[in-house]
């Protein structure tokens, strides 16, 4: 029995240091794959490109779950380039990032009622849209369809550090408010919200 045990306390603790650090609740039960809460704990593996991640935080006492896929720069030019202006991109790889909120919040004037929705961009030189649009399962922004949008808010993007991963952040800023974060390469942008009681 100790034995087991042993063997049970070593693989936990193999399964928590190969993610980087404690893997991130799932905003999806059907999802089987493993995610890590910090994409840059992977920076080293030079055999994937772009890798499954998650964040959660709190905003007030609503819960905020991100699921999105975490490419590298390496090397490339990332804005107007691997990333064009002025077209719908998923803000991340591959699957539409989803953002899953548990409670009633507002973006801009616009009440949104709790739930999970596809988190999209539309980079500019100047200005970037952000994005919340209820088909939040896609691939890409292949069926990305505008009708579905909820809010559209115009935002300045911010020089960041480097960031060789993009990586999303939740900040609560406090009020029961916060913003949503995407950095990735030498930008970073914040969509603000706020909770509803």
């Amino acid at each position: 029995m100790k034995y087991l045990f042993f063997n049970l306390l070593i693989g936990i603790t193999y399964l928590i240091a190969a993610c980087g650090e404690k893997p991130a609740s799932k905003a999806n039960d059907t999802d089987e794959q493993e995610v890590c809460y910090n994409p840059n704990a992977l920076t080293n593996d030079t055999t994937k490109r772009s890798v499954k991640s998650a964040v959660a935080g709190k905003i007030g006492s609503a819960s905020v779950n991100i699921n999105y896929y975490s490419p590298k720069v390496r090397g490339r030019i990332i804005w107007g380039g691997l990333v064009p202006y002025g077209e719908v991109w998923v803000t991340g790889g591959h699957d539409a990032t989803n953002v899953a909120i548990s409670q009633n919040f507002e973006v801009n004037g616009v009440q949104i009622p709790a739930g999970k929705y596809a988190f999209f961009t539309i980079p500019g030189r100047e200005f970037w849209t952000v994005i919340l649009n209820k088909k939040w399962e896609q691939h890409l922004a292949n069926e990305y369809d505008q009708k579905e949008d909820l809010v559209r808010i115009q935002v300045t993007p911010e020089i960041n550090t480097h960031t060789e991963r993009l990586q999303y952040f939740v900040d609560n800023t406090g009020n029961n408010e916060g913003t949503i974060a995407v950095a990735w390469e030498k930008l970073k942008i914040r969509l603000p919200l706020k909770i509803k009681g």
